[in-house]
């Protein structure tokens, strides 16, 4: 079961493990600092496919489907399956889930949708709805671009605090049979935050006043600090974004700086690959989480990490009209040992 330390604060006190992990990466990501992380990287951005859509539902499908087979798991053994994307509809999940024949649920939460599926996924089987559930999350540079900014052969300058999509895709198999590391102790679920900006190139700025709201609420609710961390990771706020949310964590009081990483700065080198403010995108943090820190835990590297995944809640046709960008921000927090801060 999962109980209530405050207002969209919970913990679990019904273990929720993550059995396995994986990740699956483009050829530019692949190539930056994080390249050896991923379970493969694609080396055709069309993954075989005819159109930009279903190449990113291709490449979700085929991660979902090694986290099973790296958690000897088929299909079948799934109770749920929770997945979203950038892409209207979610369709990139909706069509990549049609052969697996496991009950879908399909979120859209922009860039925070992995830690979205991990508390949703965890609730529902902290609950007993189930034993396992997958949670998926994909972005892809060409698709997003298309729907999000301009075509892909319009060639216009980005400036300096516009984030460079990620093409990636990260899933992890939840468990509540066997007992494994890491597992999922806890849980904040972020209020949209909206401080007026309109600048869809700076998605960084409108998304760090969420994780502040966010990581703040959850300080409070649990009477921990940074000090109980060994890492707190945002998603995609970027070079910019980043720095904001550090300024106004300090402003809380917080000094979040030695224990703070930002996937979207991670994934790239800004000066040799061009990506300016750095990653973005659903697969940003979820391809990070799923290849680079969930491993970490698994090795007892790191013991207890909070998973924040930030997401501009914007949609093109109200930025066209002038409307600001909501952002919204939900945290995870994750652990390899036994003891609990919240029992």
């Amino acid at each position: 079961m999962a109980k209530a330390l405050g207002r969209g604060v919970v913990y679990f006190d019904t273990p929720v493990f993550i059995a396995s992990s994986a990740a699956v990466a483009g050829k530019k990501e692949g190539a930056g600092p994080m390249g050896q992380c991923f379970d493969r990287v694609e080396q055709y951005s069309r993954f075989g496919q005819k159109t930009w859509e279903q190449a990113e539902s291709r490449m979700q499908q085929e991660t979902i489907w090694l986290a099973l087979d790296k958690a000897g798991l088929t299909a079948d053994s799934a109770d749920l399956i929770l997945a979203g994307d950038l892409i209207n509809q979610c369709t990139s999940s909706t069509y990549s889930i049609r052969p697996f024949g496991i009950p879908f649920l399909g979120l859209f939460g922009a860039c925070s949708t992995m830690a979205e599926s991990l508390i949703i996924g965890s609730l529902f089987l902290s609950a007993g709805g189930g034993e396992r559930a997958v949670c998926a999350t994909s972005s892809h540079f060409s698709t997003a671009e298309r729907q999000f900014r301009y075509p892909l052969s319009y060639g216009g300058q980005r400036p300096p605090t516009a984030q460079w999509t990620c093409t990636a895709s990260g899933a992890a198999v939840l468990d509540t049979v066997t007992a494994s590391s890491p597992k999922i102790e806890g849980a904040c679920i972020g209020r949209v935050t909206d401080l007026g900006i309109t600048d869809a190139n700076n998605m960084g700025a409108a998304m760090a006043p969420a994780a502040a709201d966010t990581l703040t609420r959850w300080f409070h609710a649990t009477g921990t600090s940074p000090d109980n961390y060994d890492l707190i990771v945002t998603g995609d706020l970027g070079l910019y974004g980043g720095e904001l949310f550090t300024q106004l964590m300090m402003k809380q009081g917080f000094d979040i700086k030695p224990c703070y990483r930002d996937c979207g700065v991670m994934m790239f080198d800004g000066e040799t690959q061009d990506t300016h403010a750095g990653g973005s995108g659903c697969g940003c943090g979820g391809s990070l989480l799923c290849g680079h820190f969930l491993p970490l835990i698994r090795q007892q590297r790191i013991k207890r990490m909070l998973f924040m995944a930030t997401g501009a809640l914007m949609s093109p046709m109200l930025v066209q009209q002038g409307e600001s960008i909501p952002g919204v921000a939900h945290i995870v927090e994750i652990a390899s040992g036994e003891e609990n801060y919240h029992a």
